[in-house]
């Protein structure tokens, strides 16, 4: 399906100025979840709670890995059949510039998702089912698109394929991302997500000319990230871990906030 730019992502860019891989598993979709819900307005927390009333919670983190869990449930495996290219987009090349006939095929990728399912979630003719359903998909894939080799240029399924040695077990490096570097704080997601705020407002990027889709920015970001993150020897040991970690950190603020803004566009009611 194509997939065209809504007013929603446009209104980022100002905003902004102020093979399968399985994101950040849920130890990192609750914390961004769980900061994102912190930073929504009023309007936007009301519709939220709302929306998630038949789930019987009012928490984004209940909800956040929900778009993977789908594909072991044998009732949602057309529906998993249908988005699980939505999860990540691959570059084709390693300049990290999104071109959507080559990157994203038939609007199959991250960023196409994103932008698909926000609409959905902002237009209030949709049934609350749907609007539901895409709720559920903006937070993960936002997630997601922030998680590096969600975004990556090299041939091995976003990491996937590079095995790693990691606290003396075989991996590879798209695990140690999902979520063994952020198992090393030994914290869980609330925890984790009252540290992380504790650390103040995230700085976002500015827009990258010639860009006008936000959510194509922060695929680039990741990948440009995933450039840097491959280690020497195929092993992570405390010195990778003292270096990416706060590189892991950083990205889970950005996608919380960002979803926030995400959230507070799509939901303010106009």
């Amino acid at each position: 399906m194509k997939l065209p730019r809504r007013s929603v992502a446009a209104a980022l860019v100002c905003l902004a100025l102020a093979p399968m891989a399985y994101g950040w598993g849920q130890l990192g979709h609750s914390v961004v979840a769980d900061v994102a819900q912190r930073h929504l307005s009023p309007a936007a927390e009301a519709e939220v709670e709302r929306l998630l009333a038949p789930e019987h919670t009012k928490s984004l983190a209940d909800i956040a890995s929900w778009a993977d869990e789908i594909r072991n449930d044998p009732a949602q495996d057309a529906l998993w059949k249908q988005t699980r290219a939505l999860h990540y987009v691959d570059f084709t090349s390693g300049d990290c510039n999104y071109t959507p006939p080559r990157d994203c095929k038939d609007g199959q990728c991250v960023v196409a998702g994103i932008d698909h399912y926000v609409k959905i979630l902002a237009d209030r003719s949709q049934p609350d089912a749907a609007r539901l359903q895409a709720l559920k998909f903006v937070v993960h894939f936002i997630g997601d698109e922030h998680q590096p080799l969600h975004g990556g240029s090299r041939d091995d399924k976003g990491g996937n394929a590079y095995q790693v040695q990691f606290n003396g077990k075989g991996t590879n490096l798209h695990s140690v991302w999902d979520s063994g570097l952020l198992k090393t704080r030994g914290l869980e997601s609330k925890p984790y997500a009252d540290e992380l705020e504790s650390r103040g407002t995230v700085a976002l990027p500015p827009p990258i000319a010639p860009l006008d889709n936000p959510y194509a920015q922060w695929a680039e970001e990741s990948c440009q990230i995933s450039r840097d993150i491959y280690p020497d020897g195929h092993k992570i040991d405390q010195a990778y871990v003292d270096k990416e970690l706060p590189v892991a950190e950083l990205r889970l603020r950005q996608a919380g906030r960002r979803l926030a803004e995400v959230l507070n566009l799509a939901l303010s009611g106009g």
